[in-house]
């Protein structure tokens, strides 16, 4: 067994899942008890961006930020293979793979449950997920299955500069697939906010932290706002369900109906890039990571662009927060998958 002190996953990461439930019931109990409170709090924002939900995204996404080695990027080519799984599935199979699975269940199969604009706004929410590949707990998940970490740090910060480009296109292009309205302007200045400049602090943290070049003093600091992070998460939960609070007890199915398709999605990409990997003859070090970043989201990112695009009080704010429901188990789940299948993969 791992001890708590060793493990790759300190004690709020284990129990990610368990703090999200235990904030989605507070945020409801206080959005039913307390609604003005959450009126006032909606009533706080700038451009369409709500200044305190702004404010906990920036102290979940900065920490996230600082991880990103750009000097990794000189290794891209050591392992192609690895990379261009990674690659191919975050941006050419999962975005639309979960555009067409929202609109499978939220048009079709479950159109009977749900009003048809409150159907396109849980898609919206789908699709943001899907096309936000993780940067963070990826790290995690590479720990967890004994990956290359070096090779980890490469596909992460290559995808973080990818989604600097591609994020809002694609996004776009999608949501106007499903008849959405999107406002380029508001999603662009989303981008911005939540990818460029908390990646432009997190590089100057970086050269700040490792200016004589060892690495201890990064380790120390990530180290020391890990929490800091995973509370601002947390808030931001209690805030989006209080806001939702109304429409849960109306409606409290939702989180279910909202939950199958992105179970699907999460369980069928890692089939797809580890299946890959596998007939790729790819070594499970590189493997495993691959097909884990693949199947992970950056749901924080998904969180902002959502509220940004669509309201507090949207249902493609509230997609975006169920992600971050199922997220941890459902990637706990696929660790385990490939812990056990490590034997089909080549060592080297």
């Amino acid at each position: 067994m791992t001890s708590e002190k060793d493990s790759p996953m300190g004690l709020f990461e284990r129990f990610l899942s368990v703090w999200v439930a235990l904030c989605i019931s507070a945020g409801v109990g206080l959005g039913i008890a307390m609604p003005d409170l959450f009126q006032t709090i909606a009533a706080i924002e700038y451009a369409n961006v709500n200044l305190v939900v702004a404010v906990f995204i920036w102290v979940m996404i900065y920490p996230m930020m600082v991880n990103v080695d750009f000097t990794s990027i000189k290794d891209v080519g050591k392992k192609p293979k690895g990379l261009c799984i990674t690659l191919v599935v975050n941006w050419l199979i999962k975005p639309f793979t979960m555009a067409a699975l929202g609109i499978l269940f939220f048009e079709y199969v479950f159109a009977g449950f749900v009003e048809p604009e409150t159907a396109k706004e849980y898609i919206a929410g789908m699709i943001l997920l899907g096309v936000a590949p993780c940067t963070a707990m990826v790290f995690v998940w590479s720990q967890l299955v004994r990956g290359d970490a070096n090779y980890t740090l490469v596909q992460v910060s290559i995808n973080d500069i990818i989604m600097v480009f591609a994020f809002a296109p694609i996004a776009a292009f999608l949501l106007g697939v499903t008849n959405i309205v999107v406002p380029w302007e508001t999603l662009v200045l989303s981008v911005v906010l939540y990818v460029v400049i908390p990646l432009a602090a997190g590089y100057i943290t970086r050269k700040l932290l490792d200016d004589s070049g060892n690495q201890e003093g990064i380790a120390r600091f990530t180290g020391k706002i890990k929490p800091i992070s995973v509370m601002g998460l947390l808030a931001t939960v209690v805030l989006l369900f209080g806001f939702q609070a109304q429409t849960i007890i109306d409606k409290p199915m939702v989180i279910a109906l909202i939950a199958i398709p992105l179970l699907i999605q999460s369980y069928g990409i890692f089939i797809v890039a580890f299946g890959w990997a596998y007939l790729w003859r790819v070594p499970f070090a590189t493997a495993a990571p691959a097909a884990l970043i693949g199947t992970s989201n950056f749901f924080e990112l998904a969180v902002a662009v959502a509220i940004s695009l669509f309201g507090l009080n949207s249902g493609a704010a509230l997609a975006t927060v169920v992600g971050v429901l199922v997220e941890v188990p459902v990637m706990l789940s696929l660790v385990g998958i490939a812990n056990r299948t490590r034997g089909w993969f080549a060592v080297k």
